[in-house]
């Protein structure tokens, strides 16, 4: 038994399919009818999409995570944020231990 593959549409497509229930006030069924598309609701998550984002909703997006920067986020930080970002993991850790502490004799009484 065969499995239905996931059709992926292109750029050009999704926005002609908004367009045309945009600007001429189709209907998404008709419309998705008219394109042999699989539901309405395809093109209504496109039209809303469409609507919040623009046309750059519909581009794309690029697959799996994102490319490492190479170090860039730590080669940008000044000495003093540096500085600044260990002060507040020292004290972080700093306060864990007191509060292990603290159980340990609350433990030991």
């Amino acid at each position: 038994m065969a499995k239905p593959t996931k059709t992926q549409y292109s750029f050009e497509f999704k926005l002609e399919v908004v367009r045309k229930v945009i600007d001429e006030g189709a209907a998404a069924q008709q419309v998705a009818q008219e394109y042999r598309l699989s539901s309405a609701t395809l093109v209504q998550t496109w039209v809303r999409t469409y609507r919040r984002l623009g046309e750059d909703g519909l581009k794309p997006k690029p697959k799996g995570r994102q490319p490492k920067a190479a170090d860039s986020s730590s080669q940008e930080l000044t000495d003093l944020q540096r500085l600044e970002q260990e002060n507040v993991r020292l004290r972080a850790e700093n306060a864990y231990l007191k509060k292990l502490r603290a159980l340990r004799a609350h433990e030991r009484r």
